[in-house]
């Protein structure tokens, strides 16, 4: 059986993980009958905004808090993540996967990533596992894995594709229901709602994603 990690940033599009990505690899990962764990940072959301008007609220959320509304409640702290356990890490979108592993989108020139973060995404890469990263996620996985230039793709947008170059990555046009995989590094990665006009559409993209991770995992 294949032991995937999912690594969750919130509970939301806008200050945390793309709820629709997440649980569209969460299905297409149980219909493989892969072992599927959570986890997230037990720190402080950056943000915490209210989704029927896009507009930042005065309170404060824990992201592992938050994530597990959509574990259902089986979270871990990313600190407790074991490489030499899993098989695999699958990084949904959402700002969320930027805001709360970085502060990519305050400095972009010089950006710091969660220091554990980074370093299970080292060893995963060292160790030879695949990282499947959706949406907004390949721009986090770059920062992280910066000195290896990542292949990646996040669909078309200029501004996006500029900033993964300007972190060392390698960008790749790609449409909405594809994927592009970087054989060197084993990244996977699928526009989804970079792209996306429908959920269907996100889900088209992810199901490609978890198959080829399930494949190199094989």
């Amino acid at each position: 059986m294949t032991s995937v990690g999912i690594i969750l940033s919130g509970c939301g599009v806008n200050d945390g993980t793309e709820i629709q990505e997440a649980v569209s690899a969460m299905i297409c990962l149980d219909k493989k009958n892969a072992d599927i764990s959570f986890y997230a940072p037990d720190i402080d959301q950056k943000s915490v905004v209210d989704h029927t008007k896009a507009s930042e609220m005065h309170e404060k959320r824990n992201v592992k808090t938050e994530s597990a509304r959509i574990s259902r409640g089986n979270i871990q702290d990313i600190k407790n993540a074991d490489p030499y356990k899993l098989d695999a890490l699958i990084i949904p979108g959402g700002a969320g996967a930027i805001k709360n592993w970085s502060d990519i989108f305050e400095n972009p020139s010089n950006p710091k990533v969660n220091p554990d973060f980074e370093k299970l995404l080292h060893k995963m890469h060292e160790l030879k596992k695949p990282t499947g990263a959706i949406c907004i996620s390949p721009v986090l996985v770059t920062a992280a894995l910066k000195e290896f230039k990542p292949e990646v793709t996040i669909g078309n947008d200029i501004n996006t594709a500029k900033l993964l170059k300007s972190l060392g990555g390698i960008h790749k046009k790609c449409l909405v229901s594809e994927i592009h995989f970087d054989k060197k590094n084993l990244i996977v990665s699928t526009p989804a709602y970079m792209l996306a006009s429908g959920p269907y559409e996100v889900y088209q993209g992810v199901e490609k994603l978890v198959d080829k991770i399930i494949e190199i995992c094989s």
